[in-house]
């Protein structure tokens, strides 16, 4: 499939959906390359003439690009990769070329936001477009400098040449060129000669990550700074009565200390004399009635899947048919605990009120959304914010609801001075959104050795599974099929969590087919293959999944993993999986050592179209698959009486780096557009490993984390 598309595309569109969906533009290049001691900046870019060419790019006399990069950056590489998806199509000299961070831009850029896995996948097409648009622009200013038709000059590296072999460098052209009319057509390569997608490129801040430059939001400073320490009700429930801060002031270093809502801020002159502070106050709090426990919500969730009265998502058939009908009927519960985010750089947040503006700076996934809320909070015009991005120590979901921001603007302005709110990590574990407490039903009905009914019921704490879900796999793949949900409301705040709901229903649904699969006395992955011929070409609009892709990926991690051809003692788990719009599949590996399993291998095979940046690609599915691992293995998070049990991770347990398994990626070719990368290969990697537990030790993992389950 060839994608050279020609495309109208008007002046007004250039600016608006050159960053439709997720911002950022061009690329980084990594002047100071990290591994190497002698590398040396080739100039001093800061001392250049840079020239506006339009409200992302700026081009120097020199022929050097900085390009404004709008979409937030929380790891996931999209600073890089769509940069080198606009520089492909400019024909820019990748060693010319850096990247700054946009700010909160409305009038200019589209979806700043970074979540669902869908920055690159929204943004694919009007990147390119961009790109190609502004080296057109480009050659045309070229070709009006020459008097030749523009067709007549090829680009290349920046660098315009002629047929006499006349040059102009972009620097060159690049004041008469912003000012000429948007080309209404551009032509966008074929792919088989993209220099740039499909290549290797560094992360563009990785020297100043590694070298401990100003980036996070931790790191932000302004003038005359406050710090703020906020002490929250210690249980989802209370409320505030009354406080004494008597000790508090008697601290060196503590400014002032305010209540607003049911919290009270300390600010001081230092994050520790603030957090010193804090600990000092003696507050007196409500107690609720409704402090909630996990020993209830488990029962409650229970209640749920027995209840008649669930919601009905999906239903194929006559899943009551099928079962009456049935030779066997197999029937499990799988039950996920909450989970908070812990994402490495705690929740912080800059903000200075003042008459004239709101002036705000640090890591958001939803910048745009925030500044709504906090204009709306303050009663303050949109117009009056202005929002700086800075680059995340980790998101996760965590920073999409921007409940720290609105910290920081609520003291900022009643205290009228700069205030950086910043979170402890017992703030962050026990104040923060949590991935819900789940449980799942799954009953499938087998006849004549085929799997002819299944449906699946979903309890939530919160909420239930997003509407297309129940259109994933095996929906279109079994004749009877029916899918609910029913959910409790509580007090304890829950939200998106890093591949939201499918982190935990993949390891469900997985792990019951491979039990069906031992049922049916079939392979595990030739269930799986068998299943995906029903929906191969289908009719059926409403299915998300693609029965061809998801067997292309399978027979890869097949043949790269070497299912079932393994050495003694080593034992194996399959699982596939697809979410945000991207095909996984995986086997893992594991031995026993004292009777304990040890994963030590996982092979990956993944279709997201195409691949923009192979080295950030494989970070992310490497990363999303040892997420995954280390919280259906080892996590576990509870309340009692409104209190989370669990405040920082010397009781809190993530996965070690001794024991991480080696993880392999490989990508299916394709020359389809970029689909999602930054969740896919978190919700299959569970899966994989209680299969691979199975083979080992004859045990099925019917609850996270797995630890639990190996100790019963």
């Amino acid at each position: 499939m060839k994608l050279q598309t020609t495309t109208n595309f008007s002046r007004r569109n250039f600016l608006k959906t050159s960053f439709l969906a997720s911002g950022g533009l061009l690329i980084g290049f990594n002047l100071l390359t990290a591994c190497k001691d002698t590398a040396v900046m080739p100039v001093d870019i800061s001392q250049l003439n840079f020239n506006d060419f339009n409200a992302f790019i700026k081009i120097s006399d020199e022929g050097y690009i900085t390009i404004y990069s709008p979409n937030p950056e929380i790891g996931q590489g999209v600073k890089t990769s769509m940069p080198m998806i606009i520089a492909e199509e400019l024909e820019a000299d990748w060693s010319k070329v850096t990247v700054a961070q946009g700010i909160l831009d409305t009038n200019n850029y589209t979806r700043q936001v970074a979540g669902g896995s869908q920055s690159i996948r929204s943004s694919y097409t009007a990147l390119r477009q961009t790109g190609a648009t502004a080296k057109q622009m480009l050659v045309n200013a070229a070709a009006l400098k020459w008097q030749v038709p523009a067709e007549t000059l090829s680009v290349s590296k920046g660098i315009i040449t002629n047929k006499n072999g006349d040059t102009f460098h972009y620097g060159n052209l690049v004041k008469e060129a912003s000012v000429l009319e948007i080309p209404e057509n551009v032509r966008l390569k074929n792919e088989e000669d993209f220099t740039i997608i499909g290549t290797d490129k560094i992360n563009v801040d990785i020297d100043k990550i590694v070298t401990g430059k100003h980036l996070f939001g931790i790191d932000y400073k302004a003038p005359e700074m406050l710090y703020a320490s906020v002490l929250r009700p210690p249980a989802f429930g209370n409320s505030l009565i009354s406080y004494d801060a008597e000790e508090t002031k008697k601290i060196k270093g503590v400014v002032k200390v305010i209540s607003f809502g049911d919290k009270i801020a300390v600010l001081a002159t230092s994050t520790w004399i603030a957090m010193k502070g804090k600990k000092a106050l003696a507050a007196k709090w409500k107690t609720s009635p409704k402090l909630e426990s996990t020993e209830k919500h488990h029962t409650v969730l229970t209640d749920i899947l027995n209840s008649k009265k669930l919601a009905v998502r999906r239903e194929d058939g006559n899943v009551e048919k099928a079962f009456k009908n049935a030779d066997i009927v197999v029937e499990r519960t799988y039950s996920a605990p909450f989970l908070p985010h812990n994402c490495m750089e705690p929740m912080n947040f800059f903000a200075h009120v003042t008459d004239q503006k709101i002036h705000l700076v640090g890591p958001i996934q939803t910048p745009a959304w925030t500044a709504n809320r906090v204009a709306k909070l303050l009663d303050r015009k949109l117009e009056d914010i202005h929002l700086e991005m800075t680059r995340m120590g980790g998101g996760f979901g965590r920073r999409l609801y921007g409940d720290f921001a609105l910290e920081a603007a609520e003291i900022a302005n009643i205290v009228q001075k700069p205030v950086q709110v910043l979170y402890s990590r017992e703030d962050d574990m026990t104040a923060g959104t949590y991935r819900p407490a789940t449980k799942y039903r799954i009953k499938a009905a087998l006849k004549d050795g085929k799997i002819t009914g299944y449906h699946l019921k979903e309890a939530a704490i919160n909420g239930n599974m997003y509407g297309t879900i129940p259109n994933f796999f095996p929906a279109g793949c079994i004749p009877n099929y029916k899918v609910e949900t029913g959910s409790y409301t509580s007090n304890i705040t829950t939200g998106a969590w890093r591949a939201p709901y499918t982190n935990f229903l993949a390891f469900a649904e997985q792990s019951f087919f491979d039990e069906l699969a031992k049922t049916l006395k079939k392979d595990a992955i030739e269930l799986r293959l068998e299943l995906l011929q029903k929906v191969k070409n289908t009719s059926d609009k409403r299915i998300e999944y693609s029965g061809e892709r998801m067997e292309k990926t399978i027979q890869l991690v097949r043949e790269k993993g070497n299912w079932g051809t393994t050495n003694p003692g080593t034992y194996q788990g399959f699982a596939a999986y697809y979410s945000h719009n991207t095909h996984v599949a995986e086997i893992a590996e594991i031995a026993l050592e004292n009777g304990f399993p040890v994963i030590k291998k996982v092979t990956v095979a993944v279709d997201c179209g195409v691949v923009v940046n192979p080295t950030g690609a494989k970070n992310q599915i490497e990363g999303g698959v040892l997420d995954g691992i280390g919280h259906a293995m080892f996590s576990d998070f509870s309340f009692e009486n409104g209190k989370p049990t669990h405040k920082n991770f010397d009781t809190y347990r993530l996965i070690r780096m001794k024991e991480t398994p080696k993880v392999e990626v490989y990508f299916v070719p394709s020359k389809l557009a970029p689909t999602g990368l930054g969740e896919p290969g978190l919700p299959p990697a569970g899966a994989a490993v209680a299969n691979a537990i199975h083979a080992a030790l004859g045990k099925r993992m019917y609850a996270q984390p797995f630890v639990k389950e190996l100790a019963s």
